[in-house]
């Protein structure tokens, strides 16, 4: 059995849809950064080559051993709506805005990724990891793994919140490229 400690990167305040768009993290929160640093184990970390992911990667780091930031870890890429609000999407692109996000599956925004594009993107980096991990990323990363724990469609997975510096723990199991995988506990601040 082994353990994946996902970290969501520190807030943004983007008012946007922000992908791929590299915007830092606000990590002034030192103590919540200094709470969850507490609470993970001794293991590897590695983050989405995002500077948002990286900068918090580095803040909650500690003594602990580093992996090469790996780009499939990155945020799902929303295309022509990079930089948007959702106002201006449903503006725009109204129904199949409703469609990428009330059934996610293999429609994507224009020029973007779908979710399943996502999580097959998402699902070769973590299957190149073994033993418990940490795994600074984004939030559609996150629920992405979530949905595969829970064993959910992804508007399930979908409707639970990710806050940014929240830990959530996913434990795969000895057979978990077939299976096996259960969530530990989802979107935790640790006191």
């Amino acid at each position: 059995m082994n353990h994946l400690y996902l970290v969501r990167h520190g807030p943004t305040h983007a008012k946007s849809f922000v992908g791929w768009t590299d915007v830092p993290a606000d990590l002034s929160e030192t103590d919540k950064i200094a709470r969850l640093e507490a609470a993970l184990p001794h293991a590897p970390i590695i983050s989405s080559d995002l500077s948002r992911a990286v900068k918090t990667a580095d803040a909650i780091q500690g003594a602990r051993p580093r992996l090469p930031h790996d780009p499939r870890l990155r945020e799902t890429y929303f295309g022509a709506w990079e930089g948007l609000t959702w106002a201006q999407i449903e503006a725009q692109d109204g129904a199949l805005a409703r469609k990428v996000f009330e059934t996610p599956g293999d429609t994507a925004p224009p020029e973007g990724e779908s979710w399943n594009t996502l999580s097959a993107r998402v699902a070769s980096a973590v299957d190149a990891l073994t033993g418990d991990v940490i795994v600074v990323a984004h939030m559609g990363v996150i629920m992405s793994l979530l949905q595969k724990a829970l064993n959910c469609p992804p508007f399930e997975a979908l409707g639970h919140e990710i806050a940014p510096l929240s830990l959530t723990v996913i434990r795969r199991k000895a057979d978990w490229k077939t299976g096996g995988w259960n969530a530990l506990s989802i979107n935790h601040f640790p006191e």
